[in-house]
C-alpha cells in the first residue's frame, strides 16, 4: 500500500472524527450527551457543541411548548348531574436532565402518557370537589376550576421535568345516556317553578282582589253614611220648613196640602175617586167659601 494511499485514508478518518464529534444545538431545542447511557453533558444554548465521536451519542428534545389532548373524562360534580369533559394541556420541557431521568428512552411519548395519567385524575378531583356543581363548570365562573386544574397538575409533573403552561376545557357535555334523563329532570323543574311562580301570582291577585273588595265595601259603606247624614239633615230640614210654614198659616197651608193630594190622586189614567162624599178629603171640594166644611 502506498504511503499517498495510507495518507489518503489517514485524512479520511480524520475528517470522519472531526466531523462526528461536532454536531448543532437548534435555538428551539436541548440536547444531551450521553455516553453508555449516561448524560455526560447538557447543551441548551444554540450553536455548535462536541463530543466524542463513536463512544457519545446526541439525544434532542424539542424545547417549544406543545399541545396534548386528554382523553375525554367523565365527572361527577356535587350535583350528581354527570358530566364528560373534554381538555387539553399546553407543556414544555423545563429540565433536560430530570426528563431523561424520569422517562428515560420513551421520550415525548411516554412522557405524554404520563401527564395525561396526571391531568385526568386532577380534572376528576377538582371537578368533583364538595360544592362544585354542574352549573359552575358550565358557567364563567369554571375559569377559577381551570386555574386550579392548572396549578395542581403543574406540582404534580414537575418531577417529569415537565412545566405545564395551563389547562383549558374544551367541551363540556352531558352523557348520551344520561341527557333524555337531565333533559326531562330540567324540564320538570322549569315546570315546577313555573308552577309555584303561577301560585305566588294567585295568591298576590287574591290579596289584591280582597283588598279591593274592602276598600270598595269601606267606600260604599263611607259613602252612604254621608248620604244617610245628608238625607237626615235634610229631612229634618225640610219637616222644619214645614212647620214654619204651618206655624205661619195653618189654613193655607192645610189647602196647599190638599190640592197636592188631588194632584198625586188625578195623575196618570187616574181620573176619578169612589169616596164617600162625607169623607174629608172632599172638605174642599164641598165649600164655597175655600175652607173646610163643618169651620
Amino acid at each position: 500500500m502506498s504511503k499517498s494511499l495510507i495518507s489518503l485514508i489517514g485524512v479520511i478518518a480524520f475528517l470522519f472524527l472531526l466531523l462526528s464529534s461536532i454536531f448543532i444545538v437548534d435555538e428551539r431545542e436541548k440536547a444531551l450527551v450521553l455516553q453508555f447511557g449516561q448524560i455526560k453533558s447538557v447543551k441548551e444554548d444554540p450553536g455548535l457543541a462536541f463530543k466524542l465521536p463513536i463512544i457519545q451519542e446526541v439525544v434532542r428534545y424539542d424545547d417549544r411548548i406543545r399541545a396534548l389532548d386528554t382523553p375525554q373524562t367523565e365527572v361527577t360534580p356535587s350535583d350528581d348531574r354527570r358530566l364528560v369533559v373534554d381538555a387539553f394541556a399546553r407543556y414544555r420541557i423545563s429540565d433536560v436532565v430530570q426528563f431523561r431521568q424520569a422517562v428515560g428512552v420513551g421520550g415525548l411519548a411516554t412522557a405524554e402518557s404520563r401527564l395525561a395519567g396526571i391531568l385526568n385524575p386532577v380534572i376528576r378531583e377538582v371537578l368533583g370537589a364538595e360544592g362544585v356543581t354542574s352549573n359552575t363548570i358550565l358557567s364563567a365562573d369554571r375559569v377559577q376550576l381551570v386555574n386550579r386544574i392548572t396549578s395542581q397538575a403543574r406540582a404534580r409533573a414537575r418531577p417529569l421535568g415537565l412545566e405545564v403552561v395551563d389547562v383549558r376545557l374544551k367541551q363540556t357535555n352531558l352523557p348520551e345516556q344520561n341527557l333524555e334523563a337531565t333533559f326531562n329532570r330540567m324540564r320538570a323543574e322549569r315546570e315546577r317553578e313555573a308552577a309555584d311562580e303561577r301560585a305566588r301570582g294567585e295568591e298576590a291577585a287574591q290579596r289584591v282582589r280582597a283588598q279591593a273588595d274592602r276598600t270598595v265595601v269601606e267606600l260604599v259603606s263611607e259613602a252612604q253614611k254621608t248620604a244617610d247624614i245628608i238625607r237626615g239633615e235634610a229631612d229634618a230640614r225640610r219637616n222644619a220648613i214645614f212647620g214654619e210654614a204651618y206655624g205661619a198659616d195653618e189654613e193655607f197651608f192645610e189647602f196647599r196640602r190638599t190640592l197636592d193630594a188631588y194632584e198625586r190622586g188625578l195623575q196618570g189614567n187616574n181620573s176619578s175617586f169612589v169616596i164617600s162624599p162625607s169623607d174629608p178629603f172632599f172638605n174642599y171640594l164641598r165649600s164655597d167659601q175655600g175652607s173646610p166644611a163643618g169651620q
